[in-house]
């Protein structure tokens, strides 16, 4: 016990020892950008300082009766245990106390609650471990993924300042309008969290929770998902950018030429190498939280694909091309039909057929794709072109 006191001294006389350590202790709430998170701000400053006033009275009084009537001043104790004027002063007044706390309190909450009239609609569904924004009548829709390389994960490299909270497509939004949020899951219970705009709703599957923002100010902010998902709830952080409306606009037409391109890209003919070079980036962004980069997953949970049958046998192909699209019931297999475009599964599928050995020259198109997912069935082209055996051996 008395080692524990004096570690608990010294740790204190160190976080004391200047106002910079001082500083690293605060623990209030920030005052975030926008409108509602200020009044939120201003609601827990006013609360607070009503509290404060109420214990210094309580316990002033406390302190004092206990001082002056003392029992070694000969003080003997009052007797008002039927006194009707006592029991109505502390409910009474209490009560009001409760009234006057409402009145801010409903006005503030009434504001967070009030999703009518939005500029804009993104629909936010959760997914383990990645969140999809689609922008409801803009026909741009995208997936935001965790970023942070592997090796600031592993401690292999030094942690940047935003470690775990950065990601290859962040939510973007115009600053001076109002967006309205739709919040649900695809798989389990997710909870889309920005603290700096005051913004927290759990994301249910089969449920769509509303809220809303309005960002006066240009920036980027940071959140992540607050409901515990799985083994990689920590790596699904949120990133909001805010831009100029002129700025918004361009980010938009850029994103629309994009995605048009993207589809164009479904008629095109892909070669081998093309496709393992897409193919790879997709698995390292998508797959290898489970699988592993190396192909060797996590057994019994998240089986290998290096050396597998499913990925290497040729009778297989049908198989894995509908575990990726399909997904299957029952475990951490998730489907990936409208997670991925026809181009991504295809170059995945490929990838995994040919990488860490496997090696079986066999590749996937995109065209085979969407025809399984228009009929359910597996057509290969009669045109493809095998991976050269030298490249084979590379691998």
């Amino acid at each position: 016990m008395r080692q524990q006191a004096r570690s608990l001294f010294l740790l204190l006389a160190g976080s004391t020892a200047s106002g910079s350590s001082l500083a690293e202790w605060e623990v209030n709430m920030t005052e975030g950008v926008t409108a509602v998170s200020r009044n939120i701000y201003g609601l827990h400053m006013t609360i607070l300082m009503i509290c404060v006033v109420i214990g210094l009275i309580v316990f002033g009084v406390m302190f004092y009766s206990i001082f002056k009537h003392r029992k070694s001043k000969g003080a003997v104790p009052q007797q008002f245990h039927e006194s009707t004027l006592v029991e109505i002063a502390w409910t009474s007044i209490p009560f009001l106390i409760l009234v006057l706390m409402a009145i801010p309190a409903t006005k503030t909450l009434v504001d967070i609650y009030n999703t009518d009239e939005a500029d804009i609609d993104i629909k936010i569904t959760g997914y383990q471990w990645k969140w999809q924004y689609e922008y409801v009548g803009e026909d741009v829709s995208f997936f935001s993924n965790l970023s942070t390389p592997r090796e600031e994960v592993t401690n292999v490299r030094t942690k940047n300042p935003n470690y775990l909270l950065e990601v290859d497509e962040p939510l973007v939004i115009p600053v001076g309008k109002k967006v309205r949020f739709l919040v649900t899951a695809a798989d389990v219970i997710h909870s889309w969290w920005v603290p700096a705009l005051a913004v927290k709703r759990d994301a249910i599957p089969g449920f769509i929770n509303e809220a809303w923002t309005n960002i006066d100010v240009p920036g980027t902010y940071r959140g992540q998902c607050a409901e515990l998902c799985g083994k990689d709830h920590g790596y699904m952080p949120i990133v909001v950018e805010a831009k100029s409306e002129a700025d918004y606009e361009a980010w938009l037409v850029a994103k629309k030429e994009e995605a048009e391109k993207e589809r164009e890209l479904t008629d095109k003919v892909w070669s081998m190498e093309e496709l393992m070079a897409r193919g790879e980036q997709t698995y390292n962004k998508v797959c290898a939280v489970c699988h592993q980069v190396n192909g060797t997953g996590m057994p019994p949970l998240f089986p290998a694909l290096k050396g597998s049958a499913m990925a290497t046998e040729t009778s297989q192909i049908a198989a894995h091309v509908d575990i990726v699209v399909n997904g299957k019931k029952g475990t951490a297999m998730q489907a990936f039909a409208n997670q991925l475009s026809e181009v991504d599964i295809a170059a995945v599928v490929t990838y995994e057929r040919n990488a860490w050995g496997n090696n079986t020259g066999e590749m996937v198109t995109p065209k085979e794709v969407m025809e399984y997912k228009k009929t359910g069935k597996y057509v290969e082209e009669t045109a493809k072109q095998a991976m050269p055996a030298k490249q084979q051996a590379s691998l």
